[in-house]
């Protein structure tokens, strides 16, 4: 008998051997597993039952196991969430944007509860409520003191039913009673769509939820039908996301059947997942512009980077949110939810854009980005690279519009708001959203206002100015220094009336767009504003230019930063 004949019955043994220890292993493992679960269910049973005997005040149990359970899976990621079944209306509403109540965004101010905008066509804007109303009694229960989630939880409920709302209007000094029919409230994924410019359509989408793609499919087909749309805008800047498959079939309308959109992949195999373009396309051809921002997130993302990753739409904007991960609801008992994170998902190119590491926390339970050392290049069908780790970047950057600070202030104490609110009952109506303009009368108006009111404004730079005389009036130093820091802040200090005129170009803008919000709701501040959006205005520039649009799909564009200014 050969050596090698020999060999085999103890080669034989070996492979039986390694087998049963690693079977032993993952029994092992496994039985470690479940009683660790169970010791650790136990234990907390004990806690839970100590304290509902013992503890020396009253507690509510309900709330001590959610705020048990929130905790639990707060330290996981943001997005695991327990939904009791007090909340599922809510969780209803982010699913499909729908509710029963009166259509209006509401918010607090002052201790007070008050309209900030009723919706088009709602039961309030119907019974005439207006914003800036102050919401006083609500079904005859006085509103004093309460939040403005207590109100929304009173203002809801069934379609047909109605409620009374006693309200104060500020601008006319009025008391107002009214009966309104409550409604099924529907908030549009797309909120408005249109022509932008000849043979450019722009669509609006800032949610994905179970309609997201049929109403996209709607818009575009009356733009391409009825407008001779011939290169389309897919605005997804603001769009937290929603629902994976609505994504999927958005992208659907603009590449070839069968193509790749996303990969799902978890800890089990039954949460793997690929899903392709399942339909024929709305158009293969037309060019497509998508705009991103930092708020832009999961299925927007998915939407962005996917058409960027098959090189078939150019990306513009900011960088995206980073949220590469997927959820599942599950039933669980007493009608109650759990909304749990179960995979990544993966663009055609390979990469993950999840942006926080929940998975790997610092010494102080802290989630942090991906580092610069694991972030992977991979590239687009046409061989562009893209990066993982990081959310979507943009082809083509535009540097985000920051505010300055007499804007800022001017927001933060209401100014703008109240003076659109005075317009409106001013005025009965205005110009069209895309012509409306506050003439120069009519803003030295609102300088007079702003001039009138007691604010206290200072720039950021006076407040570093500020920090820093501190710091220096206690060294050995302040002497020395004293003349040349306050020159220095001297220069610094800017009127009020100074900073109004230099800022007067952005500050009209705002003002202008609140006051056409009064009229024309949610649509005309879009229509309004889009004369002068920056991504919007290249967009329609990079449409209109098939060389350069082309040159940043095949990656050989040179100046894809963008600076406004």
């Amino acid at each position: 008998m050969t050596p090698f004949h020999k060999e085999r019955p103890m080669k034989k043994r070996l492979i039986w051997i390694s087998i049963a220890a690693v079977t032993a292993i993952i029994g092992s493992a496994y039985v470690q597993s479940y009683f660790e679960v169970s010791k650790n269910l136990d234990i907390f049973s004990s806690v839970y039952r100590e304290i509902n005997v013992s503890y020396v005040e009253e507690t509510n149990p309900g709330e001590l196991i959610k705020t048990g359970i929130d905790a639990m899976l707060g330290s996981l990621d943001p997005y695991t969430n327990f939904i009791p079944e007090a909340n599922i209306e809510d969780y209803r509403f982010m699913t499909t944007h729908e509710y029963g109540g009166i259509g209006a965004l509401i918010g607090t101010r002052d201790g007070k509860v008050m309209i900030t905008e009723p919706y088009e066509n709602s039961p309030a804007a119907q019974a005439g409520l207006k914003a800036g109303d102050i919401i006083m009694h609500v079904a005859g229960e006085d509103a004093t003191g309460k939040t403005s989630s207590q109100l929304s939880d009173m203002l809801r409920g069934a379609s047909g039913t109605a409620i009374e709302i006693a309200v104060y209007r500020a601008a006319t000094d009025e008391n107002l009673t009214k009966t309104i029919e409550r409604k099924k409230i529907k908030i549009d994924d797309v909120p408005y769509y249109g022509m932008v410019s000849e043979g450019v359509g722009y669509i609006s989408l800032r949610g994905f939820t179970e309609t997201a793609s049929q109403d996209v499919k709607n818009a575009f087909e009356d733009l391409k039908n009825n407008h001779d749309m011939n290169k389309v805008i897919l605005d997804l800047r603001g769009n937290g996301g929603g629902l994976l498959r609505e994504s999927v079939n958005i992208v659907n309308f603009f590449v070839p059947k069968g193509k790749k959109v996303v990969e799902t992949k978890g800890k089990l195999k039954e949460h793997y997942s690929l899903h392709r373009a399942l339909s024929n396309p709305l158009d293969l051809d037309i060019p497509v512009t998508v705009l991103i921002d930092n708020g832009s997130a999961s299925a927007s993302e998915i939407v962005a980077g996917s058409l960027q990753d098959l090189d078939r739409a150019v990306v513009i904007g900011q960088n995206s949110f980073g949220k590469g991960l997927v959820q599942m609801t599950q039933d669980l008992s007493y009608n109650s939810k759990l909304k749990l994170t179960i995979a990544k998902y993966y663009t055609p190119s390979g990469r993950c854009i999840q942006r926080i590491d929940y998975g790997h926390r610092d010494n102080r339970g802290k989630a942090n980005v991906v580092p610069d050392s694991l972030i992977s290049e991979f590239q687009t069908a046409g061989g562009r690279v893209v990066k993982d780790g990081m959310g979507v970047d943009p082809d083509v950057l535009i540097e985000p519009e920051i505010y300055s600070d007499m804007l800022a202030s001017m927001l933060r104490e209401n100014f703008i708001f109240d003076f659109a609110t005075t317009y409106y009952f001013n005025h009965d109506s205005i110009s069209p959203p895309e012509t409306f303009e506050l003439s120069e009368d009519e803003f030295g108006q609102f300088v007079s206002y702003v001039l009138g009111q007691e604010f206290e404004y200072k720039t950021s730079s006076n407040e570093m100015m500020l920090d820093l005389k501190v710091v220096i009036e206690e060294s050995e130093f302040w002497d020395d220094v004293d003349e040349e820091f306050q020159a220095l802040d001297a220069k610094l200090q800017r009127g009020k009336e100074d900073d109004l005129k230099k800022f007067e170009e952005e500050i009209r803008l705002v003002l202008e767009n609140e006051i056409v919000g009064r009229y024309y709701y949610s649509k005309g501040r879009i229509r309004a504003f889009m004369k002068s959006d920056p991504e919007v205005i290249k967009a329609i520039e990079i449409l209109n230019n098939s060389e350069y649009y082309n040159s940043v799909l095949m990656g050989t564009c040179e100046d894809c930063l963008v600076k406004k200014g």
